[in-house]
């Protein structure tokens, strides 16, 4: 009984201080998340490091901690190089401890004190801006055979370094590396960008984005880099597409690739349907994964990757479609069969939706009225009936009668043109 008082007098007391005001900051700051069992299930892999922990959540696992002793050299090596001493890195980091405590979900306090907490996002911090160095400045600084540091370490590191980095669970706050680079130069931002930006896509010109939340975050926009918004879109129509790829091209529908490398890339006009250019590699599925939990997991980031997902699955039924989509130069298949590809979109489209504000769902509009075209609908039935049948008689009936509808499909389209009525 007195336990149940005791509850009410708390909820009374608490109920004092309700100020959405203060929720909204407090939800505001937080951008490192927890992924929760129910998004994990999928794969719960995909959330874990491989060979280096960042940030609170799996420091002092086991398995990680032969990296520990070279984040400890890399501190020692960004001290040395920025002419920058420990005193005074501390002490700026003392000023901002609790904003960087704020953005991880679900953090330990009582574990993690604040000279503890301090010291781990110096560590981690060093060792990600002497990572992302690396291509331009080639570690003269560190010995030549340095398991980490080196050529010869970052060949055999690095695709596992990239991956942990773009995991959620294994985030710091940006301003952790802004900060560190301040002993570097007066434009720290821009600097850290620009190294995160060419470090992961070293073929693509710099893009400056504003700030970041994390890494991850970094990642994310530079994905949707390079499109520009659509203005012409439907965004009450609830259809969804229901064929696959094989299915549009077989009513007539042309696969080309985007002008940009933008997720956010896709149209469809005049019959065309232009996708940007996908290269699904062994890091596709865990870092999309990461992207879509992020999306998911953080109020206001918006929906991009996700209606992506759902609109490229929503084309790839198997591999045939697969197949298709990489002949026409739209994916780079670089895990294996077609099969392999399309259950990786299919992993990662369970559970998602298309965003009632997402521009795709003008394309699907456009998609969904071509397909139900009576020519576009005798076309693809005349394709997928007869033309690939394999008796030789009735697929050169079939490919008659297609040129002869083809043809005249063409020439009620231009004669108007230039023989319009009245003249």
């Amino acid at each position: 009984m007195a336990e149940m008082e005791k509850w009410r007098n708390e909820i009374k007391e608490n109920l004092k201080n309700v100020d959405t005001s203060k929720e909204m900051e407090r939800w505001k700051k937080r951008s490192i998340y927890r992924v929760p069992v129910c998004i994990s299930d999928l794969s719960k892999a995909a959330y874990r490091p491989e060979v280096v922990s960042l940030g609170p959540y799996y420091h002092g696992e086991e398995y990680l901690e032969p990296m520990e002793e070279h984040k400890h050299r890399a501190l020692l090596h960004f001290l040395k190089r920025s002419n920058k001493s420990i005193d005074s890195i501390v002490e700026t980091f003392k000023t901002m401890v609790q904003d960087l405590k704020d953005s991880y979900d679900q953090l330990d306090l009582e574990k993690w004190q604040d000279d503890k907490f301090i010291q781990l996002m110096i560590l981690d911090g060093c060792f990600l801006l002497e990572i992302f160095h690396f291509p331009s400045r080639r570690f003269d600084h560190y010995a030549s055979n340095d398991p980490v540091f080196s050529e010869h370490g970052m060949l055999n590191l690095m695709t596992h370094i990239a991956r942990d980095m773009l995991k959620l669970e294994n985030q710091l706050p940006m301003y952790v590396l802004y900060k560190l680079a301040d002993a570097e130069t007066v434009q720290s931002k821009e600097l850290v960008n620009r190294l995160i930006f060419s470090f992961f896509f070293p073929k693509r010109n710099f893009s400056p984005l504003g700030e970041h939340l994390h890494i991850l975050d970094a990642y994310r926009k530079s994905l949707l880099d390079g499109c520009t918004s659509q203005t012409d879109t439907d965004r009450k129509y609830e259809g969804s597409i229901t064929q696959s790829a094989t299915d549009l091209d077989e009513s007539g529908i042309q696969f080309q690739k985007s002008k940009t490398t933008s997720i956010e890339d896709i149209s469809f006009q005049g019959g065309v349907l232009k996708l940007p250019f996908a290269v699904v590699d062994d890091a596709f599925e865990s870092t999309f994964l990461n992207l879509l939990a992020f999306e998911r997991l953080h109020a206001g980031v918006g929906s991009e990757v996700t209606s992506y997902i759902y609109f490229m699955d929503s084309i790839i039924f198997q591999k045939s479609d697969v197949a298709l989509l990489q002949s026409r130069g739209l994916i780079e298949n670089a895990i294996g069969s077609d099969s392999a590809v399309a259950q990786v979109f299919h992993l990662l489209a369970k559970g998602t939706a298309l965003d009632p504000k997402s521009s795709l769902r003008e394309v699907v509009k456009k998609i969904d009225e071509h397909c139900q075209k009576p020519w576009n609908q005798l076309r693809s039935y005349l394709v997928h009936t007869y033309v690939h049948n394999r008796c030789p008689i009735l697929s050169l009936t079939a490919a008659i009668i297609f040129f002869a509808l083809t043809s005249s499909q063409t020439f009620y389209t231009i004669f108007p043109y230039y023989h319009p009525r009245g003249k």
